[in-house]
């Protein structure tokens, strides 16, 4: 492969960033895709790279109300890949140390998770097929995860001699499933499938892999019926619930939240429309 081709290849796109529809009810929804299909989407370096800024261009999105993250073709993303792995590839890297460039690799890819996390909008994972390691750790990060028939979900890390601790796993799978389940996935590595993923509540539900796009618009639209302040407010209350320690500081913090929206503009247009059986207008204030 010549240096052209080389470049060309790392620099094309990989994850793709689209609009449902420009005007209507569903202007406000985004489909973000993993797009490495012969490779079930594994995390390379552009990948990596092209994921946070796409996750960039959500957050500077004034209009985006819901994004639906999945994976083009067979998986969802099956972790990273250890055939196209090198930290070199990735921005920033340059000059750097061996172990300095793998620290910057490590942040880099586990900054994907609070980065999903802090964004004002829903994140609505469609898993396809496989969703393991760092896959795995990007469906947790997500708000809702739906799974197509077809989806696997695993701690693929421990698999290769590493610890099953990573990309925020340890902390997400416990508060999702419970501690106890978390532990013997993490240990052994075990794959789950679509029907045992429902059962523990992994996924909130299961559909046919052709219905998997669909089921997961529908959810955001049903979102996107909500008020983006009311919507915005919930994602980030329910992460903090995670953390808050006590019943009381929880409910301080809904009090302080809950005073805060009842001066929205979309506050009221919410109540008028419901007493005029209409649909709201909303608009953002």
């Amino acid at each position: 492969m010549s240096d052209d081709t080389a470049d060309a290849t790392a620099t094309a796109p990989v994850v793709r960033l689209e609009r449902v529809a420009e005007h209507g009810t569903d202007a406000g929804i985004r489909i973000l895709t993993l797009d490495r299909p012969e490779r079930l989407n594994a995390m390379n370096p552009a990948l990596i790279d092209q994921l946070h800024d796409r996750i960039d261009e959500l957050r500077a999105d004034a209009d985006a109300r819901v994004v639906v993250l999945t994976g083009a073709g067979r998986g969802f993303c099956s972790g990273l890949d250890l055939q196209d792995a090198s930290p070199t590839g990735l921005a920033g890297t340059e000059g750097r140390g061996r172990m300095q460039r793998g620290m910057d690799v490590q942040q880099r890819i586990a900054g994907l998770v609070p980065a999903l996390r802090s964004l004002r909008i829903p994140v609505i994972a469609a898993v396809n097929g496989a969703a393991a390691g760092g896959g795995l750790a990007l469906a947790l990060a997500s708000d809702v995860r739906i799974a197509a028939t077809s989806a696997k979900f695993n701690v693929a890390f421990v698999r290769i001699g590493l610890s099953g601790c990573d990309i925020g796993v340890s902390w997400l799978l416990p508060r999702w499933i419970g501690a106890s389940r978390a532990f013997e996935l993490m240990l052994t590595g075990r794959m789950v499938f679509a029907d045992e993923a429902e059962r523990i509540g992994l996924v909130s539900r299961v559909v046919a892999d052709e219905d998997l796009l669909d089921a997961a618009l529908d959810t955001a639209r049903q979102v996107c019926a909500n008020s983006p302040t009311g919507v915005w407010m919930t994602k980030e209350v329910m992460w903090a619930q995670l953390e808050v320690g006590s019943l009381t500081a929880g409910i301080d913090l809904e009090n302080r939240t809950q005073i805060l929206t009842s001066y929205t503009e979309d506050m009221h247009e919410a109540i008028g429309a419901f007493m005029e059986r209409r649909p709201p207008e909303f608009r953002n204030r």
